[in-house]
């Protein structure tokens, strides 16, 4: 019975991680792809190693809080497997409205029901790992308008990231050793560019391994004896993702951020690197982070930070826009290149669409998510181990 049991909670755990791989991955590599800089085979097979590498290493934090931090006792390989369910029928609700999974909610969310109905759940844990869920989009919203409004336009002025027709690297072979070498279109500021959103990429699928990999993983380790061991574990789970990469995110590349934002590629770098290190931050001291909070609270930052720029600090915290008007779609106000206008002053004579910065509606969606996600995995969870407790 236990080895059935094990088998469907691995084929659960695939499953997860198949659609969370769909998911991340294009979350990760889509603007990248999109700018010609990376293939998708290529990007979901560095996915792969990153997300293993994050898994492997940060994500342990995650695991043991998922595992043994929310309830006082131990998650056995049943109740994993049902949780695992309820992770499963939360990344379907969320696809049928076409949002980005909160798995690591949905998750917290799935263990805190049972812990509920159990009347093991450990509310000092709860209670840190919400505060964190309230602290965190603050944290985004703020560096990302702070790096709108004070950084990106110089950003702007000085980087242009463009791909030229060719190869980006030659390699000489006249020798016993192939050379490597600038292609003949590749200038040194194109390499080093596309190298930048490469690593930033890199690091992004790192971050995602980390926060994601014990959404998969964790709740099949536990103290029950044929449970899997957290290594094995993470190998299923990272395994299913790449599937999920290879297949599925392929589409997910191509059309990622066109309903949030229609922002260009260096602000989605911005965001990327700032979403990146607030998840990775907070996997390191063991919080079950959603990567797609951090991303969307930094674009709306961002867009905000840069469309209120031709008005002082003061009145854009105290909303008093009555004398200044505020270029709305400000990401992609100016051109690459372009010299930016100095704070306080009026960048463009009309202001631009709101929907060229976020669409509000989009927004608003996926703050729903965060909140109905987690909260139905919740009720779920504890009415199924409030009327079967035996499989707790």
């Amino acid at each position: 019975m236990g080895e059935t049991i094990l088998v469907v909670g691995i084929v659960a755990s695939i499953f997860v991680g198949f659609n969370i791989g769909g998911s991340s991955t294009g979350i990760t590599w889509g603007p990248a792809v999109g700018a010609g800089i990376v293939k998708k085979t290529t990007a979901a097979a560095v996915m792969t190693v990153f997300v293993f590498l994050g898994g492997w290493t940060v994500g342990r934090n995650v695991m043991e809080t998922l595992s043994e931090g929310i309830i006082t006792i131990d998650l056995t390989l049943s109740a994993g497997v049902a949780i695992l369910f309820f992770i499963g029928l939360g990344i379907l609700v969320a696809n049928v409205f076409g949002v980005p999974v909160p798995t690591s909610m949905t998750t917290v969310g799935a263990i805190a029901g049972l812990g509920l109905a159990t009347d093991t759940l450990n509310y000092e844990t709860i209670a840190w790992i919400l505060s964190w869920w309230i602290v965190t989009p603050i944290i985004g919203f703020w560096v990302g308008a702070t790096i709108g409004r004070y950084v990106y336009p110089e950003l702007n002025r000085r980087v242009r990231i463009k791909t030229s027709d060719g190869p980006l690297l030659s390699f000489d072979r006249t020798g016993p050793i192939p050379v490597p070498g600038l292609g003949p279109n590749t200038t040194r500021k194109e390499l080093v560019t596309t190298a930048a959103v490469i690593v930033i990429g890199c690091y992004m699928a790192f971050s995602a391994g980390a926060s994601n990999v014990p959404n998969a993983a964790a709740p099949l380790v536990g103290g029950e004896n044929g449970d899997l061991s957290a290594e094995v574990a993470i190998v299923v789970a990272t395994l299913a993702i790449s599937l999920g990469g290879f297949t599925i995110a392929r589409r997910t590349m191509e059309s990622v951020g066109g309903e949030l934002s229609d922002i260009p590629l260096l602000a989605a770098l911005v965001v990327m690197l700032t979403a990146s290190t607030i998840t990775t931050a907070l996997s390191w001291i063991g919080i079950p982070i959603s990567l797609v909070m951090g991303s969307v609270m930094t674009i709306v930052g961002l867009g905000w930070g840069r469309a209120t720029r031709p008005i002082t600090a003061r009145e854009a915290i105290a909303g008093d826009t009555e004398e200044a008007e505020i270029a709305l779609g400000a990401i992609t106000a100016e051109a690459p290149g372009e010299e930016p206008v100095p704070i306080g002053e009026d960048e463009t004579e009309e202001a631009l669409d709101a929907g060229d910065l976020f669409n509000p509606r989009a927004v608003v969606k996926y703050l729903s998510m965060w909140v109905i996600g987690p909260s139905m995995s919740t009720l779920l969870a504890y009415g199924f181990f409030l009327a079967l407790p035996g499989v707790a």
